[in-house]
């Protein structure tokens, strides 16, 4: 469906480096404690979903050492997890209202929004043909790793701004609408094996009730 949608209008080929600045996360110099009083909000590996959204409410606050304002992000920016076996990206949303410092291995890509969305530019960056490119690219050591200037060297095809907000809000639909089925299932499931245990319970119950009439 996204190919026949892509086949009707004119698309630009461009390099991931010429729509966006890209930079490398604040490195941490040993383990980030958390701040006792004051401090600024991480985000780090641990807090990149392996789908959805990053939560604010959800990261720690931490002391940093040194100035971190360059490494600052909030709604807008796109984050890019540059180590392990999924590389993906996610949109930073408008629940940021307080800006937080992204932390190595993850890459702040800052997209150039005359010409691309955020949400449109961490879609593509999740699609099979860029991820197939990543498993071409990625540093195959300890641990995989994909380098800046692979990020940048990626090549992704860019509709108008206005098909860039159709195919992201269609896409979050389907996310949307695949939760609710996943939920609708597991409480179909949860309420057969409520109903199961039931007719256990009455044959128990049944059983009892017999060897009470032998007695």
């Amino acid at each position: 469906y996204i190919h026949s949608v892509f086949m009707k209008y004119h698309l630009l080929h461009k390099r991931v480096g010429d729509i966006c600045s890209v930079h490398s996360g604040y490195t941490a110099r040993g383990r980030l404690q958390p701040a006792t009083h004051s401090g600024s909000l991480a985000i780090q590996l641990g807090d990149f979903p392996q789908n959805g959204k990053i939560a604010p409410a959800r990261l720690t606050r931490v002391e940093f050492k040194g100035q971190t304002d360059r490494f600052l992000v909030g709604q807008g920016d796109v984050l890019f997890r540059s180590r392990g076996d999924r590389n993906i990206a996610v949109a930073l949303d408008g629940r940021f209202t307080e800006r937080a410092v992204a932390v190595l291995p993850l890459y702040v890509l800052r997209p150039i929004t005359d010409l691309i969305q955020p949400e449109y530019l961490a879609w593509i960056i999740n699609l099979t043909p860029s991820q197939r490119y990543f498993d071409r690219v990625a540093l195959k050591t300890t641990i995989r790793m994909v380098s800046r200037s692979s990020v940048e060297s990626l090549e992704i095809k860019i509709p108008s701004l206005e098909l860039q907000r159709k195919i992201t809000t269609l896409d979050g639909l389907a996310e949307r609408e695949h939760a609710l089925t996943v939920l609708a299932a597991d409480r179909r499931r949860d309420l057969n094996r409520l109903l199961l245990k039931g007719c256990i319970g009455d044959q128990i119950a049944d059983n009892e009730s017999g060897l009470i009439e032998e007695r």
